[in-house]
């Protein structure tokens, strides 16, 4: 049954965009999506209003150039970034932001968790046409000066409150981990215990002070702030695998379940809904976790890390990611956060950012045309036209990163003019060109 939020229902106007939605009212931010999917407004509309479809989209962010996540939607991909303890270089950070909006990446994530970080958080907002996430428990000890056990119930709702007033577009919430999941979580075991570093913070937070996890007792308080302001909530996945032994085990499951409980409780509220999902997964049990969450979340938009298909590869870890990704992705997934070759070994730097971006976006795209996403083919069809033409410049211009791709052409000049030095005059495309064009064929020494 379709949920009525507040504001919908006649009692404050509209704020949110599935407020409006829900209002019959089709938004700037609804028709950008429209045209940059090619589908018509009131599809989006409508899958705004059945929580089908997230457009983050803070009334704040004024630079930002709407995107849509959710179903019959191109996959999106999302870059994490941000500065840490020990690596506090602001000017990498900028790098890996001038390289994730370089090859269009839809979000990015400021995952900083040291120091005071808004003023980075802010200059990005100003910057970025993607939308922008974060997580604000991250920012808690730094913004707060408290150790974890010191922090109230209250003092994690300004933090809250002060992302959203920045402008951020989605934050990420890990309120689906409550006394009941840890308890499934305790009785089970794990290999690799929890991994979210959000998840474990709360964890940590819970055993030393005996209270339940914050986000989940005072959600409505957390759903009244991001409401405010127009911000989605992408429910985190506190419990999620951080290794194939532990995939879609109890605790998982737990949690999953108290998160389609909250979805709901979002979208009654007039807020929009992201769920976070694994996580390292082996590649026979993606496709079931996919449409257990779509069950589960009542076809929230799902937003998956990977997954990541084993765990021995360090340093190439974009690589089973993408695998998972594409995996993910083809089976019902909306959203897929990048993995770079730096993962579980140290903070990515600016070409890290590059390789894992990359890779994702091949798996999103793959995924796009498994799905038969509207246009998802057009450019793997211009492409394939111009290399039958061997039009260089023409596929340089569809290459998803064209720097790489001429960098590598020119790395080694070909003796055959239009001709690479894979084939030289062996080329099949010139040879049949020929033919086709009623010229003899040159297959003479090189």
């Amino acid at each position: 049954m379709t949920q009525i939020s507040a504001a919908a229902r006649g009692n404050p106007a509209p704020v949110t965009q599935i407020d409006h939605a829900r209002a019959g009212a089709v938004t700037a931010a609804m028709r950008i999506v429209a045209e940059k999917e090619g589908r018509d407004p009131e599809f989006i509309r409508e899958g705004v209003a059945a929580g089908r479809i997230a457009i983050p989209a803070n009334i704040r962010h004024a630079s930002l150039s709407p995107e849509g996540v959710g179903g019959g939607l191109r996959t999106k991909v999302n870059v994490n970034l941000g500065i840490s303890g020990d690596l506090a270089c602001e000017a990498e950070e900028w790098k890996k932001v001038d390289v994730a909006l370089e090859l269009g990446a839809e979000a990015i994530m400021d995952l900083s968790n040291s120091g005071k970080t808004a003023a980075f958080r802010r200059a990005l907002i100003e910057k970025s046409p993607a939308m922008i996430g974060t997580v604000p428990l991250y920012d808690a000890i730094g913004y707060l000066e408290k150790p974890l056990v010191g922090i109230t119930a209250a003092d994690f709702l300004d933090v809250v409150r002060a992302h959203a007033e920045d402008g951020v577009d989605f934050v990420t919430i890990h309120a689906g981990m409550n006394r009941c999941t840890i308890e499934s979580f305790r009785e089970t075991g794990r290999l690799t215990n929890i991994v979210s570093r959000g998840g474990s913070l709360i964890f940590a937070w819970m055993e030393a002070t005996g209270n339940e996890n914050p986000f989940y007792e005072f959600y409505d308080e957390v759903l009244a702030i991001l409401h405010e302001h127009d911000v989605t909530i992408s429910l985190g996945d506190a419990m999620r695998p951080g290794s194939t032994y532990d995939a879609t085990d109890a605790g998982q499951i737990a949690e999953l379940i108290e998160i389609g409980k909250l979805t709901r409780r979002a979208w009654d509220a007039g807020v929009q809904v992201m769920v976070e999902g694994p996580g390292h997964m082996a590649l026979d049990e993606i496709a079931a976790n996919m449409k257990l969450e779509k069950r589960l979340c009542h076809d929230a938009p799902f937003y998956v890390l990977g997954p990541l298909v084993c765990d021995i590869a360090p340093g190439y870890d974009h690589i089973t990611a993408a695998i998972g990704g594409a995996v993910a992705a083809s089976s019902g997934a909306d959203f897929l956060c990048y993995v770079t070759p730096a993962e579980h070994l140290r903070l990515p730097d600016a070409a890290d950012v590059r390789e894992g971006l990359v890779a994702t976006k091949i798996a999103a795209h793959a995924a796009d045309i498994a799905k038969g996403v509207p246009g998802a083919r057009d450019a793997d069809n211009r492409m394939s036209d111009a290399r039958r033409r061997v039009d260089w410049e023409g596929m340089f211009a569809e290459a998803l990163d064209p720097v790489r791709a001429r960098e590598y052409f020119e790395s080694a000049p070909p003796s055959t003019e239009g001709t690479c030095t894979m084939c030289g005059q062996m080329c099949a495309m010139r040879t049949v060109n020929q033919i086709m064009d009623g010229l003899t064929v040159d297959l003479g020494k090189e």
